[in-house]
């Protein structure tokens, strides 16, 4: 697979699965994490500029790149976003990271504020991008917002319905997400490498299988760990930088900023000309954002 020029990629394994990791870059350590359906390739537009100040760290989350793609289990725990926050602090603790600023998109993003929520010594400051809280999400849906996140419902169809449809076509099925979701319509957003790379993981049935247990745990395990947390009262204590598209999901659901200020004190944050893919979208917006918030704390990890 492709690596983001000027980055090295290795594999590290972890307790119970290998992660392949994207690495460059000195000072306070910044983790990235992608969202659905890509990899860590995603942030191939703006990580070589994070790299001239932070120590960026860029996994593949399991199931999805080069990491290990487990099959899922009865009760959607294998992919759920603890399960895979645990994956970023095991990863951590192996490069010797007592704490991190962490930044994700989509997919990526739940595993970030799962991890600010159950890790919060180990997360510094936390960027999210294009997302709501996985049960404010499905709590705000109506007929465009279930129009538009179809695939919420699609991909947590029991298996193997939604892996034999996907795999009948599977670049077609890529391709018509990838260009719906983008505010211009079609691929023009996206590097010939990052594309490649999405395409093949789409076509691979382990990754498939895994990427549908992801939204398996987003309609069971996730919600249910989200309604826990907020009636415990528990918030992110980290201060929180948060990004949305203009066309994207978030906007959709009326207020997406004053929602994160419903789980967190310290929130700031922006709408963005974009699509949901607003890395590739829009790098520019999110190193205005995110490079000077981050940068605030550049103390040791």
């Amino acid at each position: 697979m492709t690596t983001i020029p000027g980055f090295a990629r290795t594999e590290i394994p972890l307790s119970d699965v290998t992660l392949s990791v994207q690495q460059a870059g000195q000072g306070a350590p910044l983790i990235l994490l992608h969202g659905y359906p890509q990899n860590g390739l995603c942030w191939g537009p703006v990580a070589p500029d994070l790299a001239r100040q932070f120590h960026v760290i860029i996994p593949d989350l399991r199931g999805y790149g080069k990491s290990d793609a487990p099959p899922d289990d009865a009760a959607h725990t294998v992919y759920s976003k603890r399960r895979m926050a645990q994956d970023v602090v095991d990863l951590m603790d192996r490069l010797g990271l007592p704490s991190a600023h962490v930044l994700g998109h989509d997919r990526g993003a739940r595993v970030s504020y799962r991890l600010a929520l159950d890790h919060p010594g180990r997360v510094r400051r936390l960027g999210i991008i294009e997302i709501v809280p996985t049960a404010d999400f499905w709590a705000a849906w109506n007929a465009e917002l279930a129009t538009a996140a179809w695939h919420w419902t699609f991909l947590a169809q029991p298996a193997p319905f939604p892996e034999r449809m996907i795999g009948a076509d599977p670049t077609g099925y890529l391709d018509h997400i990838l260009k719906t979701w983008s505010l211009s319509g079609d691929l023009s957003a996206f590097a010939p490498d990052a594309l490649a790379s999405y395409r093949a993981q789409m076509a691979d049935p382990a990754r498939i299988h895994a990427m549908c247990a992801d939204y398996r745990a987003g309609a069971t395990t996730d919600r249910r760990i989200d309604l826990e947390t907020r009636a415990a009262g528990r918030r992110i204590a980290a201060p929180l930088a948060y990004l949305w598209g203009e066309h994207g999901f978030p906007a959709r659901t009326g207020d997406p900023l004053g929602i994160w200020r419903n789980w967190a004190d310290k929130v700031q944050g922006n709408a963005c000309t974009s699509g949901h893919f607003v890395m590739e979208e829009n790098p520019a917006a999110v190193l205005a954002l995110f490079a000077p918030f981050f940068a605030a704390d550049q103390g040791p990890a």
